[in-house]
C-alpha cells in the first residue's frame, strides 16, 4: 500500500479547504492512510507533516506498522497527549482551524478535546475527505479483496455440506466460521446470518438455536476479513420439495439481480442501480417486498459508501467496489436475497463473486 501517496493526496486537498489540519480518527481511516491496525490512535495531518498519537500498549506495533508519520507515544490520555503537543507545535501566529471527522468523533471526546486546546486552536466539523477518497480502490486494495471474496465463497461449499433437516441454524454458521479460520480468515465480516423458514423474511437474521426443517428458504449471509479487506456475500437456498410460489420468487430476485449488475458502468448513478432491480421486482410483482437498498460499499469496512439505494447521487467509478443484493421478503413466511460483489471498471463491472446462483434445494 502507498501510504504516502495517499497523505500526499490528502494534503493536497487540505490546501483548498478553510482547515489548517485533519484529525482522522476513524480507526479504518487512520489504517487506510498510515497502516495503523491497532485499537487506539489518532492522526493529525496539517499542510507539512504527520503525526501519530498511540499508547504505550502499541509501542512496538505502531512503530512497526505505521507509515509517513511521526509517532507519539502517550503516557497518559491519546486526547491530553494531542492536546500538549498542539500547545508546542501550532503556528502561533494566526488562528489554527483542526477540521475533525464529525460523523466518527463522539460528542463526549469532542467535548474533551476542546477543553484541552491552546487559545486561537478551534476544532470544525470537516467533509468526508478520507471516506469519499476510501470509495475508489486501487490495485493493491483490488488484489486483497478479490482474495477475501475467494475465501468468503469456498464457505458456501461447507454450508452446503451441512446444511439439511434437523440440524441448527448456529451448527451451519459455527462449521462456516470455523471452515474460514482454518483456510486464513482474520475474522467475519460480520455475525454469520443463517435465517431458516419464516426467519428467512428476517434481512438480518442471525443464526440462532432454530432447527432448519423442510418447506421454507435459508438464508445464507456471510463474509470473511482477509488483510484487513471484506468480502460479503448471500445465497438462499430451499429445504425439501419446492413448490411453484418459492420457484417464483427465487426466480424473481435472480432476474432482478442480474438487471442491477448490467446497469453497472462508469458515470451512472448509483439510484439508477438501485432502480434496475426494483423494476424487475415490480413487473413480476414482488416490488413491495424488497424493503431495503440494493447495495453498498466495501473495502475495509462491511458496510462503506457508496450506498446504492433509491435518491443516492453517488455516480459510480472504476475502482469502486459494491455489493448487489435485492431480495424479497414475505412476513411469517420466508424470503429470498442474492448477493454478490462486483468491482466497477471502465467498460462496466466485474463480478468477483464467483458461486453460482441456480435454484437449490436441499
Amino acid at each position: 500500500m502507498n501510504f504516502l501517496a495517499r497523505q500526499k493526496k490528502l494534503r493536497q486537498q487540505l490546501a483548498t479547504t478553510r482547515y489548517d489540519a485533519l484529525l482522522i480518527s476513524h480507526l479504518p481511516n487512520i489504517r487506510y492512510l498510515c497502516g495503523f491496525t491497532g485499537s487506539a490512535g489518532f492522526l493529525l495531518i496539517d499542510e507539512a507533516k504527520s503525526v501519530f498519537f498511540t499508547d504505550v500498549r502499541y509501542d512496538t506495533q505502531g512503530r512497526a506498522q505505521v507509515k509517513g508519520a511521526k509517532v507519539i507515544i502517550a503516557r497518559k490520555a491519546l486526547l491530553g497527549a494531542l492536546g500538549e503537543w498542539l500547545q508546542v507545535h501550532r503556528k502561533r501566529s494566526r488562528k489554527w482551524t483542526v477540521g475533525i471527522e464529525a460523523e466518527h468523533l463522539t460528542v463526549a471526546e469532542k467535548k474533551r478535546l476542546t477543553s484541552l486546546l491552546p487559545s486561537g486552536v478551534g476544532l470544525r466539523d470537516a467533509s468526508t475527505l478520507v471516506d469519499r477518497a476510501r470509495m475508489v480502490k486501487d490495485d493493491d486494495e483490488l488484489r486483497l479483496i478479490r482474495a477475501a471474496v475467494r475465501l468468503g465463497a469456498t464457505l458456501f461449499d461447507r454450508a452446503l455440506e451441512v446444511l439439511k433437516p434437523g440440524v441448527k441454524e448456529s451448527q451451519v454458521a459455527a462449521e462456516m466460521e470455523y471452515a474460514a479460520r482454518k483456510a486464513g480468515a482474520e475474522e467475519m465480516s460480520f455475525p454469520t446470518i443463517i435465517a431458516s423458514g419464516a426467519r428467512s423474511a428476517l434481512p438480518h437474521g442471525r443464526a440462532t438455536e432454530q432447527v432448519i426443517a423442510p418447506g421454507g428458504f435459508v438464508v445464507c449471509d456471510f463474509g470473511v476479513i482477509l488483510a484487513g479487506y471484506c468480502s460479503d456475500q448471500t445465497r438462499t437456498v430451499w429445504v425439501g420439495t419446492p413448490h411453484k410460489e418459492a420457484r417464483h420468487a427465487y426466480e424473481a430476485v435472480k432476474e432482478a439481480q442480474a438487471a442491477a449488475i448490467a446497469a453497472v458502468r462508469p458515470g451512472i448513478r448509483v439510484a439508477e442501480v438501485d432502480a434496475a432491480a426494483r423494476r424487475v421486482l415490480q413487473k413480476t410483482g414482488l416490488g413491495r417486498y424488497f424493503t431495503h437498498s440494493t447495495g453498498h460499499g466495501v473495502g475495509l469496512e462491511i458496510h462503506e459508501p457508496p450506498r446504492v439505494a433509491a435518491g443516492q447521487e453517488e455516480v459510480l467509478q472504476p475502482g469502486m467496489v459494491i455489493t448487489i443484493e435485492p431480495g424479497v421478503y414475505f412476513p411469517e413466511k420466508w424470503g429470498v436475497r442474492i448477493e454478490d460483489m462486483v468491482a466497477v471498471n471502465q467498460s462496466g463491472c466485474e463480478v468477483l463473486t464467483p458461486t453460482g446462483k441456480d435454484f437449490l434445494a436441499v
